[in-house]
């Protein structure tokens, strides 16, 4: 499924001719992601594509009079690939009510009710982003939001997105009462009476999920054009997009983009998964030809071809899937979303059909059981180049590391939720099974490929955010300055790999972006200093200059 690009070319010009139409970035520490040529001064653009990687003299030389950017010494890389992001979920996270940074059972109150004031009654509250760790680990209930919210249903999701609270006229709505039974692969959390308390986790979320109002074609167009500006303004120009919650909704993000390719409106590269299940239904799609392109997968704006399914839950929610209890909750070892035979059948058939199955997986067991499927997966339908990703690779067992290298799983990793998580994940599981969370340095070393994203809206779509914390891993609450499980810790270059050339390899687009090179498409990123130069500490602190995506200025500041 390596992505054939038909524009790809190497350019005749010679160096040293002037072309009026040629833009050029001078003044620049570049590193280029190209093993052959590691840096360089300054690049040339035409058209979409990089012209030439050279001098400072040789660029200005083949620029002429073209207009030139001057990057002042600062960074000059390939445009970040966020590797894991819910594109359509974020943009409209944008507009929605916040509670990430709320700190108390009082905070979050007097959010929602200030929210709510002047909404049209009835309207559902929507959006949250919660974290109960961040005031002590109490988990709310609908008792805490009732009165807040009387004429409003609320459901806002815990920062993860593997649970939820609804307050009690949104369980009404969804008929969610002391009766529902259970669903399997879910959970809805009961009193001492056995009344539902608001909170429903994983596949019982679908109870409320199914009833919340769905936005028109209208407001997901501007979700997917604000989320678009937002990415770009932090140096991202590919996405990896793994749909949003919920999963009913799983060709509504396609549409979406869709009309934004249609309409000439796309500023950000996508490559967008549907759901496992829907397997047979993205293969139908792909033969049809409808997608466009030489292989019925799109193009370089807008690829089909990636089915994104699910093993467990979160750490957060306790419902990721553990070989051993978790340390705080004995009773619990977590959940599987689904059978662990259908989701191996998903997988196969999916493989089956030239199509790229990337799988989430958290907790350990949920990896163990993961990468077996994989492997039976690789060994009923023979040798090819398949790339099947593990999403998340949380929490390894120290003998499943190696399989990573040896099956040539890729793990899709986000480095911001080990500077987030390592606030409290010790409390959830202890230290010795945190010593292999977030195993970069590990899987690294033991030959396994990693690549960079954010999961947006589930934490912020930075990668400069992401590279400080694969670097230091320093929590946010500065409790960890020498880095939490500091061995761990990858170099600077390895984590701008992640988000640039293995990135794009996650993708099959390798041959096409993640390197400045010619021929290459002319994303790129300019950064205000270069990071090679500073201490890791201040690597959060650097900002984007400017953002190119096929040679259009897409951001500057």
């Amino acid at each position: 499924m390596r992505v054939r690009d038909p524009a790809a070319h190497r350019l005749a010009e010679a160096p040293g001719s002037t072309l009026i139409d040629v833009k050029a970035i001078v003044n620049g520490r570049v590193w280029t992601g190209n093993p052959d040529q590691p840096w360089a001064e300054a690049i040339a653009m035409r058209d979409d594509r990089i012209l030439a990687v050279g001098s400072n003299d040789e660029i200005r030389a083949l620029a002429g009079g073209g207009p030139k950017v001057d990057a002042r010494g600062g960074l000059v890389t390939p445009g970040f690939i966020d590797s894991h992001i819910h594109l359509l979920a974020g943009g409209f996270r944008l507009t929605s009510v916040a509670l990430r940074h709320v700190t108390s059972r009082r905070e979050l109150i007097a959010a929602l009710e200030s929210f709510a004031t002047g909404m049209p009654e009835g309207d559902w509250i929507t959006g949250g982003d919660w974290d109960h760790e961040s005031w002590g680990g109490e988990l709310p209930s609908r008792a805490w939001i009732d009165a807040a919210t009387p004429r409003h249903p609320v459901w806002i999701s815990r920062a993860d997105g593997h649970m939820a609270l609804a307050n009690s006229l949104a369980l009404s709505l969804a008929g969610v009462t002391h009766d529902t039974p259970d669903i399997d692969g879910g959970t809805i959390v009961r009193d001492g009476r056995s009344e539902p308390t608001g909170l429903l986790k994983d596949n019982a979320m679908t109870l409320v999920d199914r009833v919340v109002k769905r936005p028109g074609a209208d407001l997901e167009d501007r979700a997917l054009d604000a989320a678009m500006r937002y990415v770009a303004a932090r140096g991202v120009t590919s996405v990896h997009h793994m749909g949003s919650v919920p999963q009913s909704a799983k060709w509504t993000d396609l549409a979406a983009f869709r009309r934004a390719h249609h309409a000439g409106r796309l500023r950000t590269r996508i490559y967008a998964s549907v759901p496992l299940a829907g397997w047979r239904e993205l293969a139908a799609l792909v033969a049809s030809r409808d997608f466009g392109g030489d292989d019925g997968r799109g193009d370089a704006w807008l690829r089909i071809g990636a089915l994104k399914g699910f093993m467990d839950g979160s750490l957060g929610s306790r419902t990721a899937a553990f070989h051993e209890p978790y340390t705080d909750e004995p009773g619990n070892a977590g959940l599987l979303v689904h059978p662990q035979e259908e989701l191996g059948d998903w997988i196969t058939n999916a493989d089956r059909l030239g199509l790229h199955p990337v799988v989430h997986a958290i907790g350990d067991r949920a990896n163990t059981i993961l990468l077996d499927l994989f492997e039976a997966a690789a060994a009923a339908n023979g040798p090819r180049d398949r790339r099947f990703r593990i999403e998340h690779a949380q929490h390894l067992r120290p003998a499943d590391i190696p399989r990573f290298g040896r099956l040539r799983v890729i793990a899709s990793m986000q480095p911001y939720h080990a500077i987030d998580d390592g606030r409290w994940a010790e409390r959830a599981i202890g230290h010795d099974r945190a010593r292999t969370t977030y195993a970069c340095r590990s899987l690294v070393d033991a030959g396994a490929r990693i690549i960079f994203g954010s999961d947006w809206f589930v934490a912020p779509p930075t990668p400069l955010e992401g590279l400080f914390a694969a670097v230091t891993r320093q929590t946010l609450d500065g409790k960890a300055p020498g880095g939490w499980i500091p061995s761990q810790r990858i170099s600077l270059e390895e984590a701008l790999r992640a988000y640039t050339v293995d990135a794009a390899y996650g993708s099959f687009e390798e041959s096409m972006k993640g390197r400045l090179a010619s021929g290459y498409f002319a994303d790129v990123v300019v950064l205000d200093r270069d990071l090679f130069a500073r201490p890791p500490d201040e690597l959060r602190e650097a900002r984007v200059m400017a953002t190119f995506v096929g040679g259009v200025l897409v951001h500057e500041s």
